[in-house]
């Protein structure tokens, strides 16, 4: 089952999405709505509980898309309640892209770089045979539900920015029980759009690279993840093909389980809140500027998987102007 979340004539709704027909789910704004609604019920299942709902109005998909009422397949009410998380270096790549990475990491450890150790380490324990959790990923932070742009919305390129990199990436959805147990709702391909200039003057400069805008969707994936996932990243510029690459997730493809993904960002007490949602993004190994490109304003990221559905697209905006930068911090 794949969901939306739409906005037409002023008024939110929910859909699933069939042959080309967003088929409304009666009496619901929002996914939120429905999961919540689902923890404290007896049929503690999202799909069903959409299912349950019946069949509502069967407006034209295609039509939704084109004249922007499409949001991001999740949200919260209080964007200062959603998360925006994310890991690195779990993804093997393609085959060329996996035996260079395994030459790289073949020889003496103390002569790899740090990201290196990393890859090395996920290679090894990323995936444990039993219960136990295996070794810990890189982990970042991106914001909170305020950096999430709909699809067909802007990424913002800041002021202070040396690049506006897409990065094509799987991300989990959780939402946190009144009790404080993480559930995964779904998940949704994103963008997972990052400064990747800035990042390579210095790794640690790695956090403030993150700390961008990003987008999910147009749809959310109820149910298992495929073992492998496909898909294409392509820029355009003025109407034409600038790039375009092949990608792949899911564990297949991975150094780490989702699992052990999944443990190592909840096992932070702070990330098990009651009524707190998740947007955590899992890694990918296909940049446009590991070839070279150079992205400018007005650029269209397209981001598509049939996993997933529609293609997420969204253009690069221009070089925001940043009173702040030139104000600094006041005093009271």
């Amino acid at each position: 089952m794949r969901l939306i979340q739409f906005s037409k004539n002023s008024q939110r709704g929910v859909a699933r999405i069939e042959n080309g027909k967003a088929i409304v789910v009666p009496g619901a704004a929002s996914v939120i709505d429905i999961a919540q609604a689902a923890l404290v019920g007896n049929i503690k299942n999202l799909a069903n509980n959409v299912t349950g709902r019946g069949d509502g109005e069967a407006l034209d998909y295609a039509a939704l898309l084109a004249d922007g009422s499409v949001l991001t397949p999740i949200d919260h009410p209080d964007p200062a309640h959603c998360l925006v998380t994310g890991t690195g270096l779990t993804h093997l790549g393609s085959a060329d892209t996996r035996d260079k990475m395994h030459q790289k990491v073949a020889g003496d450890i103390e002569t790899l770089t740090d990201s290196m150790k990393m890859f090395k380490m996920g290679l090894e324990g990323g995936k444990p045979k039993d219960k136990n959790p295996g070794v810990q990923p890189e982990w970042f932070y991106k914001g909170d539900g305020s950096s999430v742009v709909k699809p067909g919305g802007a990424l913002d390129l800041p002021a202070f920015a040396l690049d506006g990199g897409e990065e094509p990436e799987v991300a989990g959805i959780y939402l946190i029980a009144p009790d404080g147990q993480p559930w995964r709702l779904g998940y949704a391909i994103g963008n997972e759009y990052s400064d990747h200039v800035m990042e390579r003057q210095n790794y640690l400069y790695l956090a403030h690279s993150k700390l961008r805008a990003c987008a999910i969707g147009p749809e959310l994936l109820v149910g298992d993840l495929p073992e492998s996932v496909e898909g294409e990243s392509r820029i355009w510029r003025d109407g034409s093909l600038l790039w375009k690459k092949a990608f792949v997730s899911g564990e297949r493809n991975m150094s780490h389980t989702l699992s052990n993904l999944e443990f190592h960002h909840f096992k932070y007490r702070q990330f098990r809140r009651p009524g707190d949602l998740h947007i955590h993004f899992f890694g990918t190994a296909t940049l446009s500027v590991g070839d070279g490109i150079q992205t400018q304003p007005g650029d269209v990221f397209e981001i598509e998987s049939p996993t997933f559905g529609a293609a997420l697209r969204n253009p690069l905006g221009a070089k925001a102007n940043d009173d702040f930068l030139l104000g600094g911090v006041g005093t009271l």
